[in-house]
């Protein structure tokens, strides 16, 4: 009984959507109406496009901002890097009292060195690394006694 019932229940969704169909049909044989469907479909679809095309436009821009300040990161990242291994491979300066950081290609040295040339030699060595554009040399020398 229940294979019978669900057979006259998609026998009656089929009906139904047959009708539908039907209905539709007759409604195109309006003269103009499929014609206006069909440019109203069209509008829709132009604008719709469009829309697409300009977030598209729009998300593209946002992705190339971010690469260049992704790139600057990196290339930030690579300098302080450098800078550091110049500094470490300096015989005398004590790097692990000096820190570097970097910012749009702009050094800054920070910490405290044991005298004032090693000050100079630190702010040197930073000047020569390859995308520095300015060195802010905040070492503090201690004073010896």
């Amino acid at each position: 009984m229940k294979g019978t019932r669900m057979k006259a229940i998609g026998n009656s969704k089929l009906i139904c959507i047959s009708v539908l169909l039907a209905a539709g049909l007759m409604a195109c044989d309006k003269p103009g109406s499929a014609e206006v469907a069909g440019k109203k479909i069209d509008q829709t679809v132009d604008e719709a496009g469009k829309k697409i095309g300009e977030t598209i436009d729009e998300a593209g821009k946002k992705l190339d901002e971010k690469s260049v300040k992704t790139g600057l990161a990196i290339d930030d990242a690579e300098i302080s890097v450098k800078v550091k291994a110049a500094i470490f491979a300096e015989p005398g300066l004590k790097t692990l009292q000096i820190s570097v950081d970097t910012v749009k290609g702009v050094v800054t040295l920070s910490g405290s060195v044991d005298s004032l040339p090693s000050s100079d030699r630190a702010e040197a060595l930073a000047s020569a690394v390859a995308g520095v554009k300015k060195v802010e040399n905040r070492l503090v020398p201690k004073l010896v006694r």
